[in-house]
């Protein structure tokens, strides 16, 4: 048998069993797969801490090349680059909670000090209600019993609270232990950016044909300016709906409209999870204050949740990404269906790394066409 012809039957057959293994243990597989990024974590989370503050280093390190020239400490701009965005990323985050807890800490006084009235309001309104029901005459023989049931089931989830509380104290402690672990590893990636860069450019090139070492490259400059622009982007349309909130809720006339704004803005660089926690929190601060304008703030909140979702999200990061906007919602209606919250954090920025790809193809293979019918 020729030797050509037995080599491509060979991997004809082995790519045949393997595609046959992938379909019949694809659970398992993908058991392992998912068990292997977990343990990944503090890598993946570090790498993201560093993407976000490579822009701010690179200011900072252009700015103290300057400044130092060539002096003996031209050496430290790198290591001063590196303090200097952790600093500024610590000053930040530092600064949104000395904002947030003294309000929150005044709101919750506040609601302390009108708590009789507002259950008196709520009796009130439990009065007419049942007025309005004609359950005045509702038989009430059986509430001592039903109140007596309540207690017990009461008094036995609290007897199983020790050890859901255990787990949630480890789970804390997991969530520390890698918080510090991604820290690390993100100053690590950002102050030897170039030499892991480098190095990750000799081994491609020592492995792999110069054609595909190219390609590799190109798309992965390509997908670095996508992931910067998106997070640029995020930034913006925050901002944008900080802002929004904020005028909105002065001309409603509700409290806490530069602390409720701020929530809002920050909870919006989450995807789909930030939004409920902004308007949960900030509702909840509302109602310490009026349940009639927590009420109001919802439905302003909501509407303007359908404007940003549908009007704003597509424009601002679809602009900033060179992705149109029904691409944008597209994407995010696709990565959430098939892989929840992660799916909707990578999916604008994937899908428009494969949209430049599509582009740049589409010209290429026009262009060979226009010069072989000349």
């Amino acid at each position: 048998m020729d030797k050509k012809l037995f080599r491509s039957l060979l991997l004809l057959i082995t790519f045949t069993v393997a595609l046959v293994f992938l379909v019949v243990r694809f659970d398992d597989l993908w058991r392992t797969v998912r068990l292997v990024l977990s343990q990944l974590t503090p890598l993946f989370a570090g790498l993201a801490i560093a993407f976000i503050l490579s822009r701010p280093c690179a200011f900072f390190r252009q700015t103290l090349d300057k400044g130092l020239g060539k002096t003996p400490l031209a050496g430290l701009s790198l290591p001063l680059a590196v303090a200097l965005s952790y600093f500024l990323l610590v000053g930040v985050v530092g600064a949104i909670f000395a904002f947030v807890i003294p309000q929150l800490t005044s709101s919750v006084g506040r609601f302390a000090a009108n708590l009789s009235g507002y259950l008196a309001q709520v009796q009130v309104w439990l009065n007419e209600l049942m007025a309005w029901l004609h359950l005045e005459q509702l038989d009430l023989s059986k509430f001592g019993q039903t109140l007596k049931d309540f207690v017990n089931g009461l008094f036995s989830a609290l007897s199983t609270a020790v050890p859901q509380l255990l787990t949630l104290t480890s789970g804390l402690v997991s969530v520390i232990v890698t918080m510090v672990l991604a820290l690390v590893f993100s100053v690590y990636m950002l102050s030897g950016k170039d030499t892991l860069l480098g190095q990750c450019r000799r081994v491609l090139k020592a492995y792999v044909p110069q054609k595909v070492y190219d390609m590799v490259l190109d798309v992965t400059a390509l997908t670095a300016e996508t992931f910067s622009r998106f997070v640029s982007g995020q930034i913006t349309e925050a901002c944008i709906l900080g802002g929004l909130t904020f005028l909105g809720m002065v001309l409603l006339r509700l409290d806490y409209a530069l602390l409720i704004s701020v929530l809002i803005g920050v909870s919006a660089l989450v995807p789909v999870v930030g939004a409920y926690v902004g308007a949960i929190t900030s509702a909840l601060l509302l109602v310490m204050v009026d349940p009639i304008d927590a009420l109001i703030f919802l439905i302003f909140l909501v509407c303007l949740q359908q404007i940003e979702g549908n009007v704003i999200y597509p424009r601002v990061v679809g602009t900033s990404l060179g992705l149109p906007g029904i691409w944008v919602l597209t994407a995010v209606t696709v990565g959430g269906g098939l892989f929840d919250l992660a799916g909707v954090l990578l999916s604008v920025p994937v899908a428009s790394i494969l949209y430049a790809l599509l582009k740049r193809d589409v010209r290429k293979r026009l262009a060979r066409q226009e010069k072989g019918s000349q």
